[in-house]
């Protein structure tokens, strides 16, 4: 979860280009990234999958003025607000982007080719309808702020008298070497973005990987199970509060001009 998702970059970056903070050209580079092209398939008005310069033009001459993020969980519909068919979808590719002032979202949907080290990565954007409505369990960037530190606290001291993997200085060395590794020549969201929103972000991001790292490594001493279920049940709030965390951040943009603070 420290990387951005697709989504969190195509909102991040559309909402800069939606108000003339980067030019076209960049925020395609920085959303199409590591991959080698993306494409809209479905926008209204064109008959075949299109490039992502002209779907944020359309877009926006269809009235979008922001673009919000979902990072859905099987019964946690985050970010969410329908139609089902667009829900599912989401739900499958675990995120999405919601158009704000349209009734219209983006679900990726990732083609790869290639061996290991040399992978082509296509990324089709699907735009369906959507219903316009308050997304699902969306908290304010203070409200995550205070959620996170919370969270994070909790699930270490539940961690570590557990003895598990993931929770001591083996697991932050982990961290801080993916997390120099992956902001080598990355920006944190993008321009017009408030700070306190890149802030969320970086610690939601490194409250994600913990999570991963945890279940990655093993059970470490968690070996009976009611000590294994114990540990699932430590890091199951706090990896929902992280993605709770990473909508918000992401949202912070769309909100801001709602509140009419830009």
């Amino acid at each position: 979860m420290l990387s951005e998702s697709r989504s969190g970059r195509l909102a991040a970056w559309g909402n800069a280009l939606l108000a003339g903070f980067v030019s076209p050209d960049d925020a395609v580079v920085a959303i199409v990234g590591e991959d080698a092209v993306h494409r809209v398939e479905g926008l209204p008005g064109e008959t075949a999958p299109v490039g992502l310069t002209l779907a944020l033009g359309r877009l926006r001459t269809l009235g979008t003025t922001g673009l919000r993020v979902a990072l859905p969980a099987p019964g946690h519909p985050l970010g969410l607000s329908g139609p089902p068919e667009f829900n599912a979808r989401a739900l499958e590719a675990e995120e999405a982007v919601v158009c704000h002032g349209t009734a219209l979202g983006l679900v990726p949907e990732v083609y790869e080719a290639g061996p290991d080290g040399d992978v082509h990565v296509e990324v089709v954007w699907h735009c369906l309808p959507v219903r316009e409505a308050p997304p699902a369990d969306v908290p304010s960037l203070g409200e995550a702020e205070r959620e996170l530190a919370e969270a994070l606290r909790d699930a270490t001291e539940v961690l570590s008298r557990l003895d598990v993997a993931g929770s001591g200085p083996v697991a932050e060395a982990a961290v801080d070497a993916y997390r120099a590794r992956a902001e080598r020549g990355r920006e944190v969201l993008a321009p017009g973005y408030p700070p306190r929103a890149v802030r969320v972000l970086e610690l939601a991001q490194r409250v994600g990987l913990l999570v991963s790292v945890a279940y990655e490594n093993g059970h470490g001493g968690a070996v009976s199970a009611s000590e294994m279920a114990a540990r699932a049940e430590a890091l199951r709030p706090v990896e929902r509060t992280a993605r709770r965390a990473q909508v918000a951040a992401y949202n912070a943009f769309v909100e801001e001009r709602e509140r009419g603070v830009r």
